[in-house]
């Protein structure tokens, strides 16, 4: 549940913290979340070194979060509007379902009228990456890669305005972690995150999410990687044809400039990368045969597979390695043209854009 907290009356620390507090997550787990499912006592799930130092998420205290209320001058609560996209995802299976869920709980618990606004895809996911939404909106996250990074910087790093302006005390010991290669040393800065995001609460974490794909019997090598996309060229039902649903249509395929699965799942089976995930989640080389660093990960040297040709028949460099990487991190380069132009990725990874304006 994203607060964004330039907007009033979520500008109001003491609101989001009674918002934390006055929702049953256990309850919309219970009712719409899938086997193997929890709910979260942090932003992140614990599988991941670090992931989960610090203080739990609040319990449900309805006496605390109605105190909170009355402090902030609100008990007779306030109207706001919770959007979603109808789109499913192990992290919001059924989101028309948990939206009117939280939207009643709103009602009896804390006196807030909300209304519920369905957004389309594509510009929900631009304009919550923008921070653009009053009131909640619901959205959530699945693992690029098995790292905290991946959840604490792409959502509440320096330069990530989701949930309005950062916070110098989540975003600061971020940028530092993020910096030191060994998980010991950088323990503590992920604690001081976590604690300061659940005092701040610019979002409300729900689940997180027992997840699954479907194929149908007969079909060889289907799979459900816990990272990355599925390899649909491993799948193989005796045909040249292979049909899979998916809950819409790619944002584009711009793919450096995209963050929704629909479009990377696609991006995935087209694009090669340095580095790739076999389907049981091991990181092997991919267009690289080796990248390697030195003792504080800041310098990494690759070497590339030789033979490696485009569709126009041209040979594969390191040449077009650094025009991938200009393309997607320099602002002022004539190939940063994307898709939304919002290049989370790319910001959220590196620390920022070059030449961003």
């Amino acid at each position: 549940m994203g607060l964004t907290v330039t907007h009033p009356p979520f500008d109001d620390e003491r609101v989001r913290q009674a918002v934390a507090q006055g929702i049953d997550r256990q309850r919309i787990v219970d009712t719409f979340y899938p086997p193997g499912s929890e709910t979260a006592d942090f932003f992140t799930p614990c599988t991941l070194t670090n992931a989960c130092n610090g203080e739990p998420w609040y319990d449900f205290d309805l006496d605390a979060a109605r105190a909170l209320m009355e402090e902030a001058g609100l008990a007779d609560g306030f109207d706001t509007v919770i959007r979603y996209r109808q789109v499913d995802r192990g992290y919001l299976p059924t989101p028309a379902d948990v939206a009117a869920d939280i939207q009643a709980q709103l009602s009896a618990n804390l006196n807030i009228n909300a209304t519920i606004e369905e957004v389309e895809s594509s510009q929900f996911i631009d304009e919550s990456n923008q921070g653009l939404y009053d009131g909640i909106h619901l959205l959530g996250w699945t693992g690029d890669y098995p790292h905290v990074t991946n959840f604490l910087d792409g959502h509440f790093g320096k330069t990530i305005t989701q949930f309005g302006e950062p916070f110098d005390d989540i975003a600061g010991p971020l940028e530092q972690a993020a910096s030191i290669a060994d998980p010991d040393e950088a323990a503590p800065l992920y604690e001081a995150a976590n604690n300061a995001i659940r005092e701040h609460v610019p979002m409300v974490p729900v689940s997180h999410s027992g997840a699954f794909v479907a194929a149908r019997a007969g079909i060889e090598g289907a799979h459900a990687p816990p990272w990355g996309h599925i390899q649909f060229n491993l799948w193989d039902n005796g045909s040249d044809t292979l049909v899979f649903f998916q809950n819409a249509e790619p944002g584009s395929l711009y793919c450096a400039d995209e963050t929704d699965g629909e479009s990377l799942r696609v991006c995935g089976q087209i694009i090669e990368a340095l580095y790739r995930y076999t389907i049981d989640g091991e990181v092997v080389p991919g267009l690289a045969t080796e990248c390697a660093p030195n003792d504080d990960l800041t310098v990494w040297t690759c070497s590339l597979r030789e033979g490696v040709t485009f569709h126009d028949g041209s040979t594969f460099d390191a040449n077009d390695v650094v025009v991938s990487y200009t393309a997607g991190l320099d602002a002022s380069s004539p190939l940063h043209t994307g898709s939304t132009g919002s290049w989370v990725y790319y910001d959220y990874i590196f620390g920022g854009l070059i030449n961003a304006g």
